[in-house]
Parts: structure tokens; sequence; C-alpha cells
């Protein structure tokens, strides 16, 4: 087995192993995904021009460009998974060259993203001194980083690994929170981050933050945690399905997500209720599943 780590601040993970597509006539995107520096994958096989087969820690497929990662053997990912990782909570954070504002910026990192935390004497509060997929030594303000709730051991286990909850209430607002931190981001094909996200890439992120390791599309998939319940029993943090769209439920009729739609383009609110001034009849009428982690399993 091969595994390598994303080292660029965003790297596009693509369909096939090319940067474009056609659509409807049209040369699109071959985006489906992006992975977010310091995350672990694992290489699945033979590079083709530049581009490497990857499975990430979350059990996700597709081909990034080799020029955005650096390459480990197992050892090497076990050791930086095990090492004080912390997880960049800020939207844009800067890892600058020495513990001062003024400090040379080495990169800029988006919510998600991993960085590894060393030990440092210094009377500098405020920051802290990482190390950065690369190997790159810098500072970022540890006001921006939170605890890392994942794990990526299933890059060498061959697994999604979950965080066990303890807490049910705790967690949906937890998850429900984190949602939310992403509000005004711009919708994003196969974003993942706060410089642009898509509706799976929203739930499947604010999972992750958590602990849990959601499908990265738009339904519901066997050996993932989430299952299909009633929909008079969703609570906050549950998730709602569309056709092709993925909801987060917030409570009292409100749900978050990322949309494409004119007029809204990102991370907003809107609501099942009719009455509401947030209602999208559009999305109501064609809501079709609720899943959730917890609960009691519909069978169907």
């Amino acid at each position: 087995m091969r595994f390598c780590v994303v080292k660029e601040a965003i790297g596009t993970i693509y369909e096939k192993a090319a940067t474009e597509t056609e659509s409807k006539g049209q040369v699109v995107s071959a985006i489906s995904d992006e992975g977010l520096h310091g995350m672990l994958m694992e290489v699945t096989g033979d590079e083709e021009e530049g581009y490497l087969p990857v499975r990430t820690f979350y059990g996700y497929e597709g081909y990034i460009q080799e020029a955005d990662v650096r390459w480990l053997n197992r050892d090497e990912a076990k050791e930086w998974e095990r090492s004080e990782l912390k997880v960049v909570g800020g939207g844009c954070v800067d890892v600058v060259s020495v513990p001062r504002v003024q400090g040379v910026r080495l990169i800029s990192l988006v919510r998600g993203s991993i960085v590894q935390v060393l030990k440092w004497d210094s009377e500098e509060a405020g920051w802290d001194k990482v190390c950065l997929a690369d190997g790159r030594i810098g500072y970022m303000r540890n006001q921006y980083l939170w605890g890392k709730k994942f794990s990526q051991a299933g890059v060498w286990e061959g697994r999604v690994c979950q965080r066990q909850i303890e807490d049910e209430e705790s967690f949906r607002r937890d998850v429900a929170e984190t949602a939310k931190t992403f509000l005004g981001t711009q919708y994003r094909w196969g974003g993942r981050s706060t410089a642009g996200i898509d509706c799976s890439g929203l739930t499947s992120v604010s999972y992750m933050l958590n602990g849990i390791l959601t499908y990265r599309d738009a339904k519901i998939v066997e050996g993932y945690p989430v299952h299909e319940i009633a929909k008079e029993d969703k609570k906050p943090g549950d998730l709602l399905y569309f056709p092709g769209h993925i909801a987060m439920y917030v409570g009292d009729g409100m749900y978050i997500h990322s949309t494409g739609k004119i007029g809204s383009g990102g991370v907003v609110y809107n609501s099942l209720c009719p009455g509401s001034p947030l209602y999208r009849q559009d999305l109501a009428d064609s809501l079709y599943a609720v899943g959730s982690i917890f609960g009691v399993e519909t069978g169907k």
C-alpha cells in the first residue's frame, strides 16, 4: 500500500485523470471533491499523466494531481496521524514564518485543514508552532486551531473509522453549530471548504469535524453510519435528502444547505414551512428521505 498527504492548501480531486470533462455539449470541471491540507489518502494505482488514483480516509475515490501531494510510506502516514495534529477552525488562516503578524506568509489554510503542532519554548502568547505537510515550519494564531475529532487511520486499515458518540444531544448541537460557521460561503461544485462548498461538502465536513465520516455525495450509502428514519422523527443535525441534493435540519422547520440556486448561491437557511419567508416549495415537495446516525432505522 502507498499513501500521500495533501501539501497544498486545497488539492482538487477529479472524477478522472483530467481537470475537465464534457457535459451537455460544454467543457466543464471534472472536480468531484477536494482534499484539504494535511489530509491522508491511499494511492490505489499507478500515476496517469501527472494524476494519482486515490481513496480518501472517508472512503471517496478519485484522482489528484501528483504535484499537490507528498508521498508517504505506511510508517510515515501512521506517524503523521499519530502526531499532535490540530484542525484549522478559521475560515482562512495564515501560517507565517515567525510568531508575529509581520511574518512572511507561507500558506493560507481553510477550515478543516490539518497541521502538526510542535512543542516550543516562547513567551509569544497566542501562537503555536506548526509543521506543514510538506515539512515547512511556521506559526499560527492558536485561537484558530481546533482539536481533531476524526480518524484518518482508515487509509491503512481499509475501513472508515468513526468516533464513538457519548452524548447525542451535544453531538446534534455541535454538528449544527459547525454547519452554521459556513454561512455565506459561496457555492462551489465539488467544494469542501470555506473557499467554496457544495451541498454534500457542507454536511460531510460538518460531520467530519465532529468525528463522524459520512458519505461524500447526496445519498444514503450502506457502510456509513447514516440510516433512514421516519420524516416526522427528524431532529437538529439530521440530514434531509432531495433528488441530487442534501441539507441539514436545524429545528423548527429550518434547514441549512449550500445551494447553487440563483439568488442564494451559497450556504443559507431555508424552511420546510409554507408560511415562512424562507420556504422553498421545490425542495419541500421533493424531500424523499431523512437520514440520521441516531434513532430507529425505517428498514426501507
